[in-house]
């Protein structure tokens, strides 16, 4: 995995990211347009097991060309690491390794809050903001990284 600085540093022409938000039961996708400007939830996938998740994620990445992945670091708010951090520190492992492009941890402390709260000034309704949460959030977390990438 490489650090968020060093994304920044490799990225040499304008390339698509997806941004997960990993949950013990459910993996928030988003994904960037090539300009890395506007983060879009894409899906929510059910947690089975590593596996299936890495291959589900590699055809996401050959499908739409992904060049990077944005994972949300679930850090607690005093930035240290807690159990949470811990696991998805460990998936985000060994997705680095069964995959073939950069990834790196984001700070996502309030993304899922964020996401909620914004989609309620959207006026959406609770069940519907609550079905799409982790790909809102994942959106978040995306929006995030892409918005430092670009500054």
């Amino acid at each position: 995995m490489i650090t968020i600085e060093d994304l920044k540093k490799k990225q040499a022409e304008p390339s698509r990211l997806i941004g997960l938000d990993l949950g013990s039961k459910r993996i928030g996708v988003s994904i960037c347009d090539e300009r890395q400007s506007i983060a879009t939830p894409f899906k929510t996938i059910t947690k089975t097991n590593t596996n299936e998740l890495i291959a589900q994620l590699k055809e996401i990445i050959n499908e739409y060309d992904i060049k990077g992945v944005i994972i949300g670091n679930p850090l607690n708010m005093d930035g240290t690491s807690g159990r949470s951090a811990q696991s998805v520190n460990d998936v985000s492992n060994n997705i680095d390794k069964a995959i073939d492009i950069n990834v790196c941890l984001w700070d996502e402390r309030l993304s899922t809050v964020g996401a909620f709260n914004l989609s309620s000034q959207l006026d959406i309704n609770v069940s519907k903001r609550e079905k799409n949460i982790d790909q809102n959030a994942a959106a978040f977390i995306l929006q995030g990284a892409i918005d430092f990438l670009n500054n």
